[in-house]
């Protein structure tokens, strides 16, 4: 059967390409809510152990991100995400009728493992069919709808789980994977011509991934990633908990994190505006030592007991809209640095890197996570650790690389 062979409209392609990006977002903002339900049913004696439900699919994602780039160039864009959607609906439906938190993990990491084509293959397509500027420019319009996904996705969650219970949030992700496929498959055309197609073949990767860890500014970089996202996942893993366990807020939560995710999801913007004039690496110093210096500001007055209590929620309130606000100040940044060198793999490159720092972030945010004790302490911990020991590497960066790094980073 012949796909299309007429071009998207700009406009429906961004919306498209949005979508793509969104799955992962969807696929862990959209739990948030249900988390306690889970833990009840599930993990009763041990309720923490749900967070592992967000973050075996964050681990599926990373171990995904090594393969999809080059799966795709060898059978192509569309094929390679109408099969990560059906191994992610697969793990959903799984996930439906598990009868244990261990099954639940298992499928989870399937749905993260088949997320990753679709996140990351949409990515190549719009650099199979842009360039330069250009690209940049569809990349804004495509993270601008994107931001708006985290907002609402809890808020999604939780009303599907009123109306019809926990297990229906996946049936909710199957209705999403299909959508996701049949506008694919009805509508874009396949971007990676048969003649560009390379055979696939995991020595190229094998020695990307030897070349990358090879190099000591990239490996810096990398680790510096891994704790801005486990600091990121950590904080995730546990937010749910802390606006309900700790604060009483539980019930309204999804809307409190409408108001976080809108707040720094300003951030690229900011980080747009910023970048030229100040470049990325003295940025992403100055987002680690701003978080490392109000991590440990409110750790030492929670810690001593004095924060008075009307002012307790709001301070917590503006440190996690200070976590998410300052990641968007790095991410991009980072990966533009990590991969500066690399330019002559920069696909390759691109999916070691993420996998990598993916994978690294999870090991170092599961601990974070299960150490939740019914206080803000493990996790503000958590974050000052990260925050401080990554201010400490990028200081070390500037010392091994003195050069002024200011590329506008891909959004």
């Amino acid at each position: 059967m012949t796909g299309p062979q007429r071009a998207l409209s700009q406009g429906e392609f961004i919306a498209l390409m949005a979508m793509m990006m969104a799955t992962v977002a969807f696929s862990i903002d959209a739990m948030l809510p249900v988390l306690p339900e889970i833990a009840a049913e599930l993990s009763p004696d041990a309720p923490n152990k749900s967070q592992l439900i967000l973050t075996s699919f964050v681990m599926g994602m990373g171990l995904g991100t090594f393969f999809a780039g080059p799966i795709s160039d060898a059978i192509g864009r569309k094929t390679t995400i109408l099969a990560g959607f059906a191994l992610y609906a697969f793990g959903a439906i799984v996930a439906t009728f598990a009868p244990t938190l261990e099954t639940l993990l298992f499928a989870r990491l399937v749905q993260g493992l088949g997320a990753a084509g679709p996140r990351i293959v949409s990515t190549a397509m719009i650099r199979d069919l842009y360039a330069g500027r250009r690209m940049a420019q569809i990349l804004s319009f495509v993270t601008m709808i994107f931001i708006l996904v985290p907002a609402i996705a809890p808020f999604t969650g939780s009303l599907i789980i009123a109306a019809f219970g926990w297990r229906s949030i996946f049936v909710a992700f199957v209705g999403f994977s299909m959508i996701g496929a049949f506008w694919m498959t009805l509508r874009q055309p396949e971007t990676l011509a048969p003649e560009h197609r390379r055979a696939l073949a995991f020595a190229p990767l094998k020695r990307a991934l030897v070349e990358v860890v090879s190099h000591p500014m990239v490996r810096l970089y990398i680790a510096v990633l891994s704790l801005g996202f486990a600091q990121l996942f950590a904080m995730l893993s546990s937010i749910q908990q802390l606006f309900d366990e700790v604060f009483g807020r539980g019930d309204s939560f999804p809307l409190w994190f409408m108001a976080i995710a809108i707040v720094s999801g300003s951030a690229t913007v900011i980080n747009a505006r910023l970048v030229m004039r100040l470049g990325m690496r003295r940025l992403a110093i100055a987002a680690f030592s701003s978080q490392t210096v109000i991590s440990a500001v409110l750790l030492l007055a929670n810690s001593a007991g004095i924060v008075p209590a009307p002012l307790a929620f709001p301070l917590f309130f503006v440190w996690v809209v200070s976590v998410f606000f300052l990641a968007g100040l790095t991410f991009g940044n980072l990966n533009a640095l990590a991969l500066e060198p690399m330019g002559h793999i920069a696909g390759m490159a691109a999916s070691t890197v993420g996998g990598v720092s993916t994978v690294l972030s999870v090991l170092i945010a599961v601990p974070i996570g299960l150490a939740f004790n019914g206080t803000t302490l493990p996790v503000m911990m958590g974050t000052f650790l990260c925050s401080a020991l990554a201010w400490w590497l990028m200081r070390k960066s500037r010392e091994a690389d003195p050069t002024p790094r200011t590329t506008v980073p891909t959004p």
